[in-house]
């Protein structure tokens, strides 16, 4: 069973007070995409589930018949990328779950969604929660959630544009994707790290004690702490499943065989996450100028190729239908997205720009925000 996680969004307007650009109110957005996009296909569920669990069966058992040598590192390599890559595709199956947009059975979904986060080490329904936040706020500088920008004004926001300016271009950007893609998803379950202003820090995925209430609002209020607990056994579960395998095998090759993927995966969710909500033309509000509608709207869909979007279900492609309806399962998304694009072509966001150049732009030049006067938007 999953808990609770539907959020009501903060009051919103259809007029933009600054007299920007005219966005629907939440009623209108939500209405062009049909009821039936929310309808399940069974088939198609499990056949998503059956493609990237059992990819990722074979991926994970070639790691255990590699060698273990320094000769054989392009080899690890290679395996770390491609497993890493199929194993995306069952967190985003999770994650799916977690919005209950797999399955009919809320029981049935709960149950794939613990599983398959829990094997990836994500508290499965701490994440569904701070996840829902993000949803009910997208783009909101105090309420939002995840890749929150820090304003210039702020501590932080004068620190890493400091840091900006002290290592130039290419150095900043090169330590913005490794703090970013190798260190960000651990940070930001351990202590919140890019979390909305009103939370605080710290804030902790895995405890909801007092040192970690520090904001004017608790991110997981007290009454959620039976729900942490639960998302911590299946992490327990699992790293003692891993501690099994070392002991049975060694501990380098558990290292290597699940530890290697495991950090592609975390790159990926970076990956995806970053750029659906930031880049320089993106704005993110504070509560005088934000609405539900414009928030979601500040979604960016990007080309990610038939191969990713086959193996990551479109996450990356189809984000703005995401935002606007997560109960959308991913096989109709695309359908919504089309509609979404027909109904407000101005407003629903694609960038044509390839991924790699879209990651750096934003890795260089993406450090704290500033308001425009304009339309009330802060940006990088």
């Amino acid at each position: 069973m999953t808990p609770p996680v539907v959020l009501e969004a903060r009051p919103q307007s259809v007029a933009d007070p600054q007299g920007g650009p005219w966005y629907p109110s939440k009623t209108e957005l939500l209405a062009c995409l049909p009821a039936e996009l929310t309808r399940f296909h069974p088939l198609k569920a499990w056949g998503s589930l059956a493609l990237s669990v059992g990819l990722s069966t074979l991926a994970y058992a070639a790691g255990t018949q590699l060698p273990l040598s320094w000769a054989a590192t392009p080899i690890w390599l290679l395996y770390a990328l491609v497993t890493g890559t199929v194993a995306m595709g069952c967190w985003v199956l999770a994650h799916e779950c977690g919005h209950n947009a797999f399955h009919p059975n809320r029981r049935v979904e709960g149950v794939v969604g613990f599983v398959l986060h829990s094997a990836l080490l994500v508290p499965y329904y701490s994440w569904a929660r701070s996840h829902a936040v993000h949803h009910a706020h997208c783009n909101h500088l105090e309420g939002g959630e995840t890749h929150v920008p820090p304003r210039h004004t702020s501590a932080s926001g004068r620190a890493t544009e400091q840091l900006r300016q002290q290592l130039g271009t290419t150095l900043f950007g090169c330590f913005s994707m490794v703090t970013h893609l190798i260190l960000g998803w651990p940070l930001y379950l351990f202590v919140g790290a890019t979390g909305g202003e009103d939370y605080g820090r710290p804030t902790s995925h895995f405890w909801n004690g007092a040192a970690f209430q520090q904001g004017i609002k608790p991110l997981f209020p007290v009454n959620f702490r039976g729900w942490m607990v639960r998302s911590n056994i299946g992490l327990v579960l699992m790293l003692m499943a891993l501690v099994y395998a070392a002991v049975l095998t060694s501990p380098a090759r558990v290292l290597c065989v699940y530890g290697l993927p495991y950090v592609v995966v975390n790159a990926w969710l970076v990956i995806y996450t970053w750029l659906q909500h930031t880049d320089v033309a993106i704005p993110h509000y504070s509560s005088a100028e934000w609405t539900w509608a414009k928030g979601a709207l500040q979604t960016v869909d990007r080309p990610y190729g038939a191969l990713l979007n086959l193996l990551h279900h479109g996450i990356g492609s189809t984000h703005v239908c995401h935002h606007v309806n997560s109960r959308i399962p991913h096989y109709n998304a695309w359908r919504g997205t089309a509609l979404l694009r027909q109904h407000y072509p101005l407003l629903v966001r694609y960038d044509p720009t390839p991924i790699h150049q879209a990651l750096w732009r934003v890795a260089t030049r993406c450090g704290a925000v500033r308001q425009n006067p304009t339309d009330g938007g802060f940006y990088f």
